[in-house]
Formats: structure tokens, C-alpha cells, sequence
């Protein structure tokens, strides 16, 4: 798939305008919008201390001109910015999908879960490679299931009553997925290793041999932060 396309796909916009032509309108619309701020208040000020008549100008005109111009100059920002972090996720949905030769709508899906769960979008893809090579219908001998391989009994703690078959909705999975592992990095103060320890072995088992002076390691979250976790496969 063409990079254009892709990006197309990920904003969401129809092919009119590439995201990079549409961020340069923005920036010369809010640069027009400066200028004409700039002039209106040399032209105001320009008319001294006095207005029509030789009446004394109060400065009402200015300051509701200024205040216009300034939501206007407010409004194209934020635009601007939308645009910007538009630009930005397209980029990345590409770079993503280029790099782990996954679906443009699977790569947009990890993306905004990891985003919305409160987790990095690469460390995200990197767990999702180790566990389930981006297959949705994976199964372990462990009954681990689906992308994020996650445990029934551990979904049920949070979604009760989850049944297998939805578990295996790739974007049921994720959520409770990384939030299960947003959870662990929580619960072991930022440590990322022994997060994902947990979240292989199960915190029980970590904490057990935590406990008794033991090293919990098995090579897991080795696998999951080399830098050959995010290669092409």
C-alpha cells in the first residue's frame, strides 16, 4: 500500500489534499491572521487620541476588533495543532506498519489502544510480535488467547462475565490487555522488566520468587525489549 493511501486511511480524509499540503494551508492561514492583527492595531493606534469629530476615542473599536481577531488567530491554532497530531499519528501508523508488515486497520487498532490504555504505542507492538506474531485467533497450551494472549480468568477481572468467543475480538483483547500491563508497570513502581515478567508468569510467581531471594527472570522481557523485537519478520 502507497504511503498516500495509508495516510488517507489514517486520518480518515478523502484524497484531495495530502495531510503535509493541508498543514501548510493551516500555517499560511494563521501567519494571514497575524498580519492582519498587526495592521489593525498600527491602523487604530494611527488614529491618535481622538475619533470622527474630534471626539475623544475611548479605544472601544480597538479593543473589539483586537478581541475578534484574537478568537480568529485562537481558532486557526488550534487547528493547526489538530493537524499537526494528525500528521504526526499518520506518520507513525506508516512507519509502524511498514516496519512490522502488519494491516494498516490492525496497526491503527494497537496504536490508539496502547494510546487510549495509557501505554507506549512501540512498547504495545513489541509485546503484541512476542505474543501472538499479530495473530488474532492465537492460542497457547496455557489457554492464553488472542493478540495480547490474555487469560480468561484475567479478563473477567476486568470484564466480568466475559465469554471466550468475545475474548478473541482484537479489540477486546488489546484493551484488556494493556490495561492489564498498564496495571503491572503500576504495581511494580515503573519497573518495566518486572512488569512484564508478571504479565508472563503471573505476578504470584514473580512476587514468590521475589520473596525468597530468587531471580524471577526466564528471558521473556529480554525478548520483548530487544531491539530485534521490532524488526521486520
Amino acid at each position: 500500500m502507497t504511503a498516500p493511501t495509508l495516510a488517507n486511511q489514517a486520518t480518515g480524509r478523502g484524497p484531495r489534499l495530502t495531510a503535509t499540503q493541508v498543514l501548510m494551508l493551516r500555517g499560511l492561514a494563521l501567519f494571514v491572521a497575524c498580519l492582519l492583527l498587526v495592521s489593525t492595531v498600527r491602523a487604530l493606534a494611527a488614529r491618535g487620541g481622538t475619533g470622527e469629530g474630534g471626539a475623544t476615542y475611548t479605544g472601544t473599536a480597538m479593543v473589539k476588533e483586537l478581541t475578534n481577531l484574537r478568537s480568529s488567530l485562537d481558532r486557526t491554532s488550534g487547528e493547526l495543532e489538530l493537524m499537526q497530531l494528525e500528521l504526526q499519528r499518520a506518520r507513525a501508523l506508516l512507519d509502524l506498519s511498514s516496519r512490522y508488515q502488519v494491516p494498516s486497520d490492525l496497526v491503527a487498532l494497537i496504536y490508539d489502544t496502547a494510546l487510549r490504555e495509557g501505554l507506549d504505542p512501540d512498547l504495545a507492538f513489541r509485546l503484541v510480535k512476542v505474543e501472538s506474531y499479530f495473530n488474532p485467533r492465537a492460542t497457547s497450551s496455557a489457554q492464553a488467547i488472542g493478540l495480547a494472549q490474555v487469560q480468561l480468568r484475567t479478563a473477567r477481572f476486568y470484564q466480568p462475565g466475559i465469554t471466550l468467543k468475545r475474548l478473541y475480538d482484537p479489540a477486546t483483547n488489546l484493551t484488556i490487555g494493556f490495561r492489564y500491563l498498564h496495571d503491572l508497570i503500576d504495581t511494580y513502581q515503573g519497573d518495566l522488566r518486572l512488569a512484564l515478567l508478571a504479565y508472563n508468569r503471573g505476578p504470584a510467581k514473580v512476587n514468590q520468587l521475589l520473596g525468597v531471594g530468587q531471580e524471577p527472570g526466564n528471558g521473556y522481557a529480554s525478548s520483548v525489549l530487544s531491539p530485534t523485537a521490532s524488526r521486520r519478520r
